[in-house]
C-alpha cells in the first residue's frame, strides 16, 4: 500500500497538488458565489419591501428597479461560478 505512494515521481506529485488546489479554488469561488448572491438578492429584497411599504403609490417604479438589480446580481454570481469552473478546468 505504501509502495505505490513511494515510487511516484515529483512531477507526479506537483500534477496531483496543483489539481486538488484547482478543485479547493473552484469550491471556495462557488460557495462564495452563492453567498454573495444570496446576501445581495435578500438585502434587495428587503430593501424593495420596505420601500413599497413607506410608498405604496411608487410600488410599480420600485418594484421594476428591484427586479432590474436582482437581474444584475443574478448575472454577476453566474459569472462568478462560470470563472471559478473555468479556473478549474485550468492546469
Amino acid at each position: 500500500m505504501l509502495l505505490p505512494m513511494l515510487l511516484q515521481t515529483a512531477a507526479e506529485t506537483a500534477a496531483a497538488n496543483t489539481t486538488s488546489y484547482g478543485l479547493l479554488g473552484a469550491g471556495i469561488g462557488f460557495g462564495l458565489a452563492a453567498i454573495g448572491a444570496g446576501i445581495g438578492l435578500g438585502r434587495i429584497g428587503g430593501s424593495v419591501a420596505e420601500g413599497i411599504a413607506r410608498q405604496p403609490e411608487a410600488e410599480a417604479a420600485i418594484r421594476s428597479a428591484g427586479i432590474f438589480f436582482g437581474a444584475l446580481v443574478e448575472g454577476a454570481a453566474i459569472i462568478a461560478m462560470v470563472f471559478a469552473l473555468l479556473f478549474k478546468l485550468m492546469k
